[in-house]
């Protein structure tokens, strides 16, 4: 990863946009609709640092190099963090390609070496991402601490949600019926009870874009990593982060982990899953394969 993406709330915040022409256009128009404030610089104005005072991101945008660079400069003075169009080496950070959602914002970035690739990769995603897909954020921030202070496990909250995202309140949000959408996740939310774990066996030899999607989101999903020491690194990296990785596991200690009521991938490279498949569904536990060859 050559650059880190972050996302800054913009509530309440103060975005300079500085300079003239289309491109400073563009920078008003990416804003428009958002909570930020937003403040227009040019001409001798955009060079004093004392104009940029107090805000959180600052945009500028013109063909004079000269002014470019003294605009950047006046914005670093006062310690604001300023993307140059067009010019990546005035630029503390670069504008990603762009999937607006309301709540649910993706970005694409290329570190400003490509954003032609960047929009079209955004193209590709964008179909994917529901116009809707805002509206069931929205409904779960909102709901947040009700559902926190119900299931303050986090791996039972984690399977409710897992649930909810594809279940009935999801689908009224996705609508716009955000009353519905609010009722249906509270009904879920009180007959919820902890269910059974499971353990996901995943082809785990590489490379990644070999996995099927929901051997993916498995592995997105999983409470509990255990994987053979040959497990392509490139796998291991579309697992959850915070997920446990406890190491080599008995076929017992993975059914004590599942009736815990947690998920574990278990990442295989050989055929010896298979006799560990054979004592867990002895042992009464719920197992999937996401496909294995060999």
């Amino acid at each position: 990863m050559d650059a880190f993406p972050a996302f800054y709330p913009l509530s309440g915040k103060t975005v300079v946009v500085a300079g003239t022409g289309e491109a400073a256009e563009a920078k008003l128009r990416l804003f428009a609709g958002s909570p930020a404030i937003i403040r227009r610089l040019e001409g001798e104005a955009a060079l004093k640092p004392d104009a940029y005072a107090g805000a959180a991101l600052a945009f500028i945008a013109t063909d004079d190099d000269a002014f470019a660079a003294a605009a950047a400069g006046a914005a670093r003075a006062a310690h604001v963090p300023v993307n140059v169009v067009d010019r990546p080496a005035l630029c503390d950070f670069t504008t990603p390609a762009l999937i607006d959602r309301g709540e649910v914002v993706a970005a694409i970035g290329t570190g400003g070496a490509s954003p032609m690739l960047a929009t079209l990769l955004r193209h590709d995603i964008e179909a994917r991402v529901p116009p809707g897909a805002g509206h069931v954020a929205a409904l779960f921030a909102g709901m947040q601490d009700e559902v926190r202070r119900a299931l303050p496990e986090p791996h039972r909250r984690r399977a409710f949600l897992r649930a909810a995202l594809t279940g009935p309140a999801a689908e009224a949000a996705l609508r716009g019926d955000k009353a519905l959408a609010a009722t249906l996740l509270r009904e879920a939310l009180a007959r919820d009870e902890p269910g059974a774990g499971m353990v996901q066996f995943i082809d785990a030899r590489g490379p990644a874009d070999l996995l099927t999607l929901k051997a993916a989101r498995a592995l997105a999903a999983a409470d509990v990593l255990v994987c053979d020491e040959a497990a392509h690194p490139d796998i291991l990296a579309l697992a959850r982060r915070d997920a446990e990785r406890p190491g080599p596991q008995t076929a017992a200690r993975l059914a004590e982990l599942t009736a815990q009521g947690l998920r574990v991938a278990r990442l295989v490279t050989g055929p010896a899953w298979r006799s560990e498949q054979t004592a867990l569904a002895a042992a009464g536990v719920d197992t999937e394969v996401l496909p294995i060859a060999g």
